[in-house]
Formats: structure tokens, sequence, C-alpha cells
């Protein structure tokens, strides 16, 4: 017994000694991914026990060093120089080695300087997405850009461009016959999922810069309000998004005159539209393997291009539309972090969009959520926002970097004022979206949903289908049926603006 008291003993003191380092050594690693975004690039790597990194930045040339202890380099952290892409807004390539012979020494070349976040994560296991120990490196930029500035300079780049392209239309049409309509612009947008070049291990791909464009098509024709303006349009026309098969132009449309101040503090209504989920979590994944993240972003750029070229006619006088997204590419977005976006960019509507998933795959219907400051309408509607509040626990949230006590206030002061606003917004949601498909349920539900306590911004969680049901996972990934799903909650956000128009608010570069 004796001697056997001595052998724990030793044995544990032994491995007192050696540390994690040594603990570590032997882990393996599961797999590499990379997730790029103008808001900020994630580097993962999934081990099956946690790693223990050091990491150091170095100015000139910009990059980031981060040692990874008690391991040596295997085939799957040789595959991380391959995914680097080729218009990642922060690396342009990655080097691996092993540096000691228990560490390996992972460098990443930057285009600019970051401030970088390096953390671990805990396994998660979930119905969509199971994870073992990930280590995280986050790479944001040392000054992120102000996404209201961002979206004002959208707008008056569109709203310069608009004079020209109306002179040559005009040009086209005085030259022409009138029997002679002027050709549709060919649209040269890509689609989502359109290839990109990827660089091999052997060549680190050099800065190229290049855009992609989500699938997008002709929506339309918004049917404006008839009564006159009290006051008179200070806005000019909104800017004509491409389109995969562009109408043919029948007349030209007045611009309204405008002067530099008039461009500078235009009065226009933001739409914040939130595509659920994105990079490590995919969301709810239906039984053919579609994602959850990849049909709502393509039903948000298709409900963004209709609100960018929508122009209301209020009480108040011409109010144009204009769209923000808290993401606009496949990466993973805290839920605070959304509710924070839509602020910033004062917006005036919040609209997070989903695709409902249930353990039996008979469950059918869209449904429309707001928020509930006390118990959830139903026991569906509280395990729905048990779900949804759970995405930062999938997508991988830094928790030490993260005021709690700053996001429990944010997520407390919802007001009375704010849910009964978007109960008025779920009820002209419900009435139009029924006209394209089926309800799961015929009312406004309510929960507790994290994403939808902005104080201030009336918020709706639309689940537009059941993707776990084959026949509406079929539709989510129609065409047709994204476009007509884009077109109800059109016509549900201009009947909302039409019956509650939002307070002027001037919006300055």
């Amino acid at each position: 017994m004796n001697m056997h008291k001595r052998t724990l003993l030793q044995a544990g003191t032994l491995v007192l000694l050696l540390g994690r380092a040594q603990l570590a050594r032997g882990a393996t690693i599961l797999g590499v991914r990379v997730w790029p975004a103008n808001d900020y690039t994630r580097v993962t790597i999934e081990s099956d026990t946690a790693l223990v990194t050091k990491h150091t930045t170095v100015a000139q040339p910009p990059r980031l060093a981060v040692d990874i202890e008690g391991i040596e380099l295997n085939t799957a952290l040789r595959e991380l120089v391959g995914k680097v892409r080729s218009d990642d807004p922060y690396i342009t390539g990655v080097r691996v080695g092993q540096f000691t012979p228990t560490t390996v020494r992972l460098v990443l070349d930057l285009r600019q300087a970051v401030k970088p976040q390096v953390f671990n994560l805990e396994p998660v296991q979930a119905a969509q997405a199971s994870f073992q120990h990930r280590l995280v490196l986050d790479l944001y930029p040392l000054q992120a850009m102000d996404p209201l500035e961002a979206l004002i300079a959208e707008k008056l780049k569109d709203e310069h461009k608009r004079p020209q392209a109306q002179d040559a239309l005009e040009e086209l049409i005085a030259n022409h016959s009138s029997d002679v309509r002027p050709r549709p612009v060919p649209n040269n947008s890509s689609t989502l999922s359109s290839a990109l070049p990827t660089p091999t291990a052997s060549s680190i791909p050099s800065p190229t810069p290049s855009t992609t464009a989500p699938p997008l098509s002709s929506a339309k024709p918004v049917q404006a309000a008839t009564a006159p303006p009290v006051n008179p349009p200070v806005t000019a026309s909104p800017p004509v998004a491409s389109t995969v098969n562009p109408p043919p132009i029948s007349s030209p449309r007045p611009v309204a005159n405008k002067t530099d101040n008039d461009q500078l503090f235009d009065r226009f209504a933001v739409v914040a539209l939130d595509p659920g989920h994105g990079g490590e979590d995919p969301g709810a994944i239906g039984p053919n393997g579609t994602r959850e993240k990849d049909v709502v972003l393509q039903i948000a750029n298709r409900l963004r291009e209709r609100i960018n070229k929508t122009v209301l006619k209020t009480r108040r006088g011409d109010l144009p539309l204009r769209a923000f997204m808290t993401r606009d590419a496949d990466f993973f977005l805290p839920l605070h972090v959304r509710v924070q976006k839509a602020q910033q960019v004062q917006a005036d509507l919040f609209i997070s969009l989903h695709a409902d998933a249930f353990l039996t795959p008979q469950a059918s219907g869209a449904s429309v959520f707001a928020l509930s400051q006390g118990a959830a309408s139903s026991a569906a509607a509280r395990w729905m926002a048990n779900k949804e509040n759970g995405a930062d626990n999938i997508g991988g949230l830094n928790i030490k970097v993260q005021d709690q006590h700053v996001q429990r206030a944010l997520f407390d002061m919802s007001t009375t004022a704010q849910i009964n606003d978007s109960l008025k917004l779920g009820v002209e949601m419900l009435s139009q979206i029924r006209r394209v498909g089926k309800l799961h349920k015929p009312q406004v539900e309510q929960a507790g949903f994290a994403v939808l306590k902005a104080p201030d911004i009336p918020s709706l969680l639309v689940e537009t289908a059941f993707i776990s049901n084959p026949q509406e996972e079929a539709q989510l990934i129609s065409e047709a049926y994204q476009n007509q799903l884009a077109d109800a909650l059109m016509r549900g956000i201009e009947n909302y603006f039409l019956r509650n128009p939002p307070v002027a608010r001037n919006r300055s570069m």
C-alpha cells in the first residue's frame, strides 16, 4: 500500500514539473479554417486537446507570429498555407515550420497592421455543429471604419453616378426613334458562390483585390403611396441596383436638382438586415446539406437590392430607403455586435433573417418573432429563442474582451415602445408572407431573443421557412421563391413606413 502511494505521489510530481506544454505534446490537429471578411479575418485551428500558444506582432513588414507549443508539424497544419484566399483583406500568406523539436511556428504575413486576438474555445456539441478544442486568431484593423460613414459614402457615390447615367439615357432615347427601346444594361455581378483562386503551399498569394456579389434578381415595381407630400422632396432618386435580367427601361425618371448641402444632409431611412449565423456557425442544416447561413445571406442580398432602389411618398415628403447589412459575407458575428452595428448606423428597422429547424421534418411554415420582456408567448417561441441565443457558443465568442456589465445593460434596456412598434412591423410582415407561402403561426410570436434587444429600434426575427423540411429546403434554395419572399418582406417594410414614418434624423458625413 505504501509503495502504491509513493508511486502515485511521484507521478503527480512529474506532471507538475512537466507543465502544460509537455502535456499538450502529441495533440492532433483536426482541421484548419480561414474566414476572411472586411470586418475581420478569423483563422481557426481545431485539435483534440487545448493548444498552448505565444504570439507576437511585427510592424515592418506587418506580420503575426504564433508559437504553438507541444506539437509537431503535420499535414493538417500545412494545409493552412493553401486556405488563404487572394482577396483576403488582412492576410497575404502563411508560413509554417517546426521552430523547435516541440514547437511549431506559424507566421501570418499581413497586408496591414492589425489588432490580433488569440484565444481558445472549449468543445461544443450542438445539433448544427460540433467542435472540439479550437485555437482562434482574430485579425481586426487598427481603426475600423465607421459603418454610418461608410453607408453615407456609398449613398453619395451612387447619387453622383445617377445624373451621369440619366444624361446618357436621355441622349440614347433622343437619338433613336420612339419605337426603339433602350437595351438593358448587362449585368457583370458574379454569384455568391463564385470560385476564387486558391493558393498552393508553394506560392504565397499576392495582394489581388477582388469582390464577389450575391445573385440578384429583378424586383417588382414598388407601389408608392398616392398621397401628395407635405414637404417638397429633398433627395434624388435612389440608385438602381444591378439585376440578373433587368427589364427594358421605358422612360427616364426625373432627377431632383440638389445642392452640395442637400447631398450631405439627406434624410433617408435605414433598414438593418441581419443574416443569421455565419463563419464557424452554419446555423441549421437541411436534409440535403443546405446551410442556413448561406440561404439567409442570399435572401438578405435580394432584399437589400429592393430596399436600395425604393423611395416612398410619405405625408412628410419623399423617403429614400437604404439597407445596411450586419454581415455581407460568410463570417461569424456575435449577437451583441449585430445589435451594436444597427445602432451605429441609427437604423430605423432591424430585421434578422433565419431558416428554422425542428426535430422532425414535418414542421413547416414561416414565423415572425418580436421581443418579449416577460415570458415567451409559447413554448415553441421559448425553444426557438434559446436555440438562436446559443449561436455565440458555436460561432466562438472571445469572452475575455467583452464587458459583461455593458452587454447586460444593453440587453436590459429594451422599451415597451420598441416592442409595440416591432409588433406593428410584424403584423405587416405576416400579412405579406402569407401571400407567398405557408405560415407556421398566424400571429407574431414573442420571446427573449438577444439579437432583438436594441432599445431604440423596432426589431423582428423572421424564420423564412423550416430548412429541416425537405420541401421547404428546396424552396429556400429556389431563386423564384427567394424573390417572392424578398418581395413580400419589401412590401411589409413599405407598409410599415407609410403608416409609421420615422422621426426626422439627419445623417451627415
